[in-house]
Parts: C-alpha cells; sequence; structure tokens
C-alpha cells in the first residue's frame, strides 16, 4: 500500500513465509483441479520498518486476537483442458477473505507455470479497500495519506505430496 512517510512517499510492502494451503491439479483434466483454504499467519506479516509492524500487528490486524488471514475458495474459473510442463496459464480463483472476523468476496488473478511434474510456480494477486475491513491506521505525526487500497500478492510454489 501506498503511504507518505515523513514526507516521502513510499511504497510499504509486507511479507510472510508462513503461508498454508493445499491445490489439487488434475493434469489430465486441468478443470477437475481444486483449490484448498490458504492461511497466512497475520502475526508473521513484516515491512521494513518495525514501527509500521507494531502499528499492523497492535492497531491494524489486531493479531493478538486475530491470528490468521483466511481465504475459503469457491469457485476456480478459466483454467484450460489440457495442461504441459513450461506451460503458462492464467485463470481465476473467487471465494471469501476474512480479515479480524469481516468477511468479504474476492477474486485472485493467477498466473501459473507447470514447472515439472509435480511442480507448479505462480502469482495470485487482488486489490482489497482497508475499509471493506473496517481496518483503521491509527494516527501518527509520520505517516500520512495511506491508500485506501491494499494489493494482497501470494507468490507460490506447490509440490507434489
Amino acid at each position: 500500500m501506498d503511504e507518505q512517510l515523513r514526507g516521502q512517499p513510499v511504497t510499504a510492502i509486507g511479507t510472510s513465509n508462513q503461508i498454508a494451503g493445499e491445490l489439487s491439479v488434475d493434469l489430465t483434466n486441468p478443470q477437475r483441479s481444486s483449490v484448498g483454504t490458504i492461511q497466512v499467519n497475520a502475526r508473521t506479516l513484516e515491512t521494513d520498518q518495525n514501527f509500521r509492524n507494531r502499528a499492523i500487528q497492535n492497531e491494524i490486524l489486531q493479531t493478538g486476537s486475530y491470528e490468521f488471514i483466511t481465504f475459503v475458495p469457491t469457485e476456480v474459473a478459466g483454467l484450460p483442458n489440457s495442461l504441459a510442463v513450461g506451460e503458462t496459464i492464467t485463470f481465476q480463483i473467487t471465494g471469501d477473505l476474512t480479515i479480524r472476523e469481516i468477511t468479504q468476496q474476492v477474486t485472485f488473478d493467477v498466473t501459473a507455470t507447470l514447472v515439472a511434474a509435480d511442480r507448479i510456480a505462480g502469482l495470485a494477486s487482488t486489490t482489497v479497500l482497508r475499509s471493506d475491513y473496517n481496518l483503521v491506521i491509527p494516527s501518527v505525526p509520520s505517516v500520512a495519506n495511506v491508500s485506501e487500497e491494499v494489493l494482497l500478492e501470494i507468490d507460490f510454489v506447490a509440490t507434489a505430496q
């Protein structure tokens, strides 16, 4: 999300390596593939600023009470009829995104590559509004003009098990 920090425009990027989910891929008929619930441990989100991390954890996401951000897919659309190793595809995953007990329907745009018969890598992204989840930015003298839009991205690698 974009903000002004000490008068300078900044894009704040939060990352976490604590993301879990399941993907079932049918290589003979990709349209029968499915995506399971995806959870992000909100307590592990980090940016480049410790004060921002504390604000996100304690005031914005309130991770002491709401540890996980959850996405429950309800539809996967746009999958091809076939998929070959090395091929890159685009499709959409629609579902219910829950942040702090507030659930809204969102659609992730996904670009994925079948890297090997047992490995898929890709990027899923969507944009949400802070106000849809009642995410209020605390008033801090050095921070201004925090954007209403938040870009959510999941950079993923899925391997067969």
